[in-house]
């Protein structure tokens, strides 16, 4: 027998084990054929017997051969949790199991830190679950009809002028322009989330832009789509659906060249500009696609060769709020011939508040618009390290911006948008809600959009697979093989029934507290079971 020696790897010490009846396995191979990470593999198990059927003692020595399927015990094709062996199966012989007595998290570190995609997996608890619509109009004000009475469901995007600062005058007894105003989109209050060209797969990116579009044509409801990093292809830049979607330039700078060339032939405006300083999964640090996901197509529209993409963690030449609005903000405005209103996308932090006061200080008013990010946003590609341990919660840095704002009277002048983990818990419309009710005039979400398209990954550690490239769901992988597993046309419905949903429940949400409009900053609408979020956000504590 082979001498056991304590370093080496078991099926005991990863994070999945595979739980396995060969009683029901026929041998059909559908589950070595479907798994990505090659974790399982066809064996032989050597069963010797010795049996006496008869009454005084006749040993007879019985050995046979079985085929059977057994996983493999390395950490580079570790089980993921990903389920789709027991999807295929047709027996029900097959199936992962959590592993409470993992070392993975020890063992893992051989080749530097690690690497992987989803989300957080340490900081799952919520500020928004805590939070709970408190004020419901009974004698008071009347509740309204969400059904039958008119709701304006309305976001602004782009520079909100005050009545004083408007380009207005009189000339014999009309009013006329003085001067160019800021330009303003009024959109949906809720924005699909930047997600890198590469970081989805062609199938995955048509089937959200293909929502989108039917949203914004067929059910009325202006929703915009953010590029995320990495440009866009040009059939899209010169279509007239583009402007539905917001153009993202990051630190990279990836697909940008690709951008401008197309400036003269697009037919319409972008919805937008966002400027990406940073995002709330893994703030400080640049985006990060992997070379497995950069194909052909990919490498075409980023305009690079195949290698890890790593964007630099801020833009080149931008060291200060003042220098990012004076080059950054007015380049691109200038680029679109101050047409397309240009904001900004930052990571919650200590500093958010700075941020936002010096934008509102700007004396261009040409800054469309403040995202931020929490902690709790999805990436695709991160260091561990970054994802669990790094970052700020969104809820509070809202709140704080939003007051900030209020106390220089300058409200409503910079549009606010939060992000990550929205819809965490599949409920996007009371997070939305709530995040308006604290002074937010829309939200951005990105990572429900790929769990509507199937994604199975979760925040306690199943799969978040999405840097290796062997997605099993075909939604973050370049894979021709995987990516034909994704049918655009059903996640594209999926994404509008869910959107549907979301503004039903909304209206649902607005309807009791009398807002026939979007309540920002209604923060009395909302109570809190926790005292500390309560005092921290300034709402009712409740118990």
């Amino acid at each position: 027998m082979e001498a056991v020696r304590t370093q080496d790897i078991s099926v005991n010490d990863l994070n999945w084990k595979i739980e396995y009846d060969m009683n029901r396995c026929t041998m059909c191979g559908s589950c070595l054929a479907t798994c990505t990470f090659h974790a399982i593999e066809a064996n032989v198990l050597r069963i010797d017997k010795t049996t006496s059927d008869s009454v005084f003692p006749e040993p007879k020595h019985t050995h046979k051969a079985v085929p059977v399927i057994k996983q493999i015990k390395t950490l580079a094709n570790a089980c993921v949790g990903c389920g789709m062996c027991e999807k295929v199966c047709p027996n029900g012989a097959i199936r992962p199991v959590r592993n409470v007595d993992t070392r993975k998290t020890l063992l893992s570190r051989d080749n530097g830190p690690i690497k992987r995609g989803g989300r957080t997996n340490l900081n799952a608890q919520r500020t928004l679950d805590s939070i709970v619509v408190g004020r419901i109009s009974q004698m008071t004000d009347p509740s309204l009809d969400s059904q039958r009475h008119t709701f304006d469901i309305r976001a602004p995007f782009g520079r909100v002028l005050p009545a004083k600062q408007l380009p207005f005058k009189m000339e014999n007894g009309k009013l006329v322009m003085d001067h160019k105003a800021p330009p303003v989109r009024w959109i949906y209050p809720l924005i699909f989330s930047d997600m890198s060209i590469g970081a989805l797969s062609t199938r995955a990116w048509e089937a959200v832009a293909l929502a989108c579009a039917y949203l914004n044509e067929k059910c009325n409801i202006p929703i915009r789509m953010s590029s995320g990093e990495g440009g866009m292809p040009i059939k899209l830049l010169e279509s007239d659906y583009l402007k539905y979607m917001i153009l993202q330039i990051a630190s990279g700078h990836f697909g940008w060249n690709r951008i401008v060339k197309a400036l003269p032939r697009m037919k319409v405006d972008p919805a937008g500009v966002l400027i990406k300083i940073g995002q709330g999964a893994k703030p400080g640090d640049g985006g990060l696609l992997q070379a497995a996901k950069v194909a052909e197509h990919v490498q075409a529209i980023r305009g690079v060769p195949k290698a890890t993409l790593s964007s630099p963690p801020n833009h080149q030449g931008l060291y200060s709020i003042e220098e990012s609005v004076q080059k950054m903000h007015l380049s691109m405005n200038a680029a679109f011939g101050f047409r397309v209103p240009v904001a900004i996308k930052c990571a919650a932090s200590a500093t958010s508040v700075s941020v936002y006061n010096n934008l509102l200080r700007d004396p261009y008013k040409i800054c469309g618009g403040f995202f931020i990010d929490g902690i709790q946003g999805g990436t695709g590609a991160a260091n561990e390290i970054s994802l669990d341990h790094t970052g700020h919660p969104v809820v509070s840095k809202i709140r704080d911006c939003y007051l900030a704002a209020v106390k220089q009277g300058l409200q409503g002048q910079i549009p606010l948008y939060g992000g990550g983990g929205i819809g965490m818990t599949g409920n996007a419309a009371a997070d939305a809600f709530k995040m308006i009710c604290l002074g937010a005039n829309g939200v951005f979400c990105g990572k429900i959009l790929i769990q509507l398209l199937g994604c199975i990954g979760n925040e306690h550690g199943r799969c978040n697979a999405c840097n290796t490239g062997k997605c099993p769901t075909g939604i973050c992988t370049q894979d021709p093989r995987l990516v034909k597993r994704l049918d655009i046309d059903k996640g594209a419905q999926k994404i509008v029934d869910y959107v549907l949903a979301f503004d039903a429940e909304l209206r649902k949400l607005m309807a009791p507290i009398g807002n026939s409009s979007l309540p920002v900053g209604r923060s009395d609408a909302l109570v809190s079971t926790d005292k500390a979020v309560a005092d921290k956000l300034g709402i009712q504590y409740v118990c």
